[in-house]
């Protein structure tokens, strides 16, 4: 059988695995980039609290025992689902099965002008723009004049109240507090402002009430602005218009407002909905065809317990990548029946800040917070980060970073720029 996976993020990875060295399958694995990019850990490369190495992880390295499985570095332009074949930039794969695990990406809600000026961050590189974007304004601030120009480079709008939003405040209050004072002395950091702007009523508003609450509180206990029910606009670069009418100074604007999955050229329009995701059945077959699947942030399969679709998150899209690679297998062998797919929720969890994180365990119904959820959720990502290396690498980060309050990654290249697609 031969599968074409496309997409190298948790789902495409796992799936990947799930057939390395199974006899009659022939696997190729396809990404734009040729490396793992570990998500969840963005925001401290955002921050300067980890090195985009450390969350990173080569993907030709991952199969290096594997021998039926190949690793494909190209830009997927179409899907022919008649022939069989991916069309990429540099070259044509063809397939019996088809799986689509192109993961998500930032969503703009159609506002050209807040895609230009504010800063997504769904890649590694994306992360690093933000590292230097925040460095670079503070080094200008000391140059500035106008107080009202300072006041600006010395505001940070992290726009989306879930996890991602929430963790790069905590993380910029945390530099705040911390390191810039130390940095730059001359400055005074109790004038810098960072708000945190959520359209809902509450911060992680997918989790428990009593995280959205200690979330909340964190929140404000680091001098975070937090505004709950208030839509950002537009963005000009240097103005933050609200829908309500206010208007905030900022030279720096996170958007962690929404996403939405990358679905390449061929695939049916009508079975695309609401935040660009494919419509598959409970085997993950995307509805009007035979051999293409879709798996993680881009499927959109509705079920009993989750009628408006699964949460995007890492657990769901490995929970369908390890099915659908068992009913491969057995599709392989001629056995049934399949197992269709039911997610079963372990849990959710989010970090604000040092000490300061929150978790949910739905059975038993249990919350953590404070320091406990803190060592929980560094334990929880260590296990799933790829690599010894890797892991080493940030457990010591972290325990120098805990140990001193310092992170040593505020690095400014020159000559590096936003260019999103490099």
């Amino acid at each position: 059988m031969k599968v074409v996976i496309i997409g190298g993020g948790f789902a495409g990875l796992k799936l990947a695995r799930k057939l390395s060295n199974k006899k009659g399958f022939d696997v190729t694995l396809i990404d734009r980039f040729n490396f793992h990019q570990f998500q969840p850990l963005f925001y401290q490369v955002a921050t300067a609290g980890l090195d985009a190495s450390n969350i990173s992880f080569p993907l030709r390295k991952a199969f290096h025992k594997e021998k039926n499985i190949h690793f494909r570095m190209a830009e997927v332009k179409a899907i022919d689902h008649v022939g069989n074949k991916v069309i990429a930039d540099e070259d044509v794969f063809y397939y019996d099965v088809l799986v689509l695990a192109t993961g998500a990406d930032t969503n703009f809600f159609g506002n050209a002008e807040l895609k230009q000026h504010a800063y997504p961050m769904k890649s590694t590189v994306e992360a690093l723009q933000i590292k230097y974007r925040l460095l670079k304004n503070i080094e200008e601030g000391l140059f500035s004049k106008d107080e009202k120009k300072l006041a600006s480079l010395m505001t940070v709008v992290v726009v989306g109240g879930g996890p991602t939003g929430v963790e790069m405040s905590g993380a910029i209050a945390d530099m705040r507090r911390f390191v810039l004072p130390k940095d730059y002395p001359e400055l005074d950091f109790s004038k810098m402002k960072i708000y945190l702007v959520e359209g809902s009523p509450k911060t992680l508003g997918a989790m428990s009430a009593k995280s959205s609450a200690d979330s909340l509180k964190y929140l404000k206990k680091l001098n975070v602005i937090v505004m709950t029910e208030t839509v950002v606009k537009s963005y000009d670069g240097s103005t933050v218009k609200m829908q309500n009418g206010d208007a905030i100074e900022s030279s720096l604007v996170v958007w962690a407002a929404g996403i939405k999955g990358n679905v390449p050229e061929g695939i049916n329009k009508e079975l695309i909905v609401k935040g660009d995701r494919i419509t598959v059945d409970r085997y993950n077959k995307i509805t009007d065809t035979g051999n293409i699947y879709a798996i993680g942030d881009v499927a959109f399969m509705a079920t009993e317990k989750y009628p408006r679709g699964h949460p995007q998150v890492a657990s769901v899209a490995i929970a369908q990548a390890a099915v659908l690679g068992s009913n491969l297998l057995k599709i392989e062998k001629n056995t049934f029946p399949l197992e269709a797919f039911e997610y079963h929720d372990k849990g959710s969890m989010a970090t604000v800040g040092r000490n300061l994180a929150v978790v949910d365990i739905p059975k038993p119904a249990l919350h953590f917070r404070g320091f406990i959820a803190w060592l929980i959720w560094m334990g929880l990502h260590l296990f799933l980060l790829l690599g010894i290396k890797n892991r080493v690498a940030v457990f010591f980060n972290w325990i120098y970073n805990y140990i001193t309050y310092d992170q040593n990654l505020r690095l400014i290249f020159r000559g590096f720029n936003r260019t999103k697609n490099e």
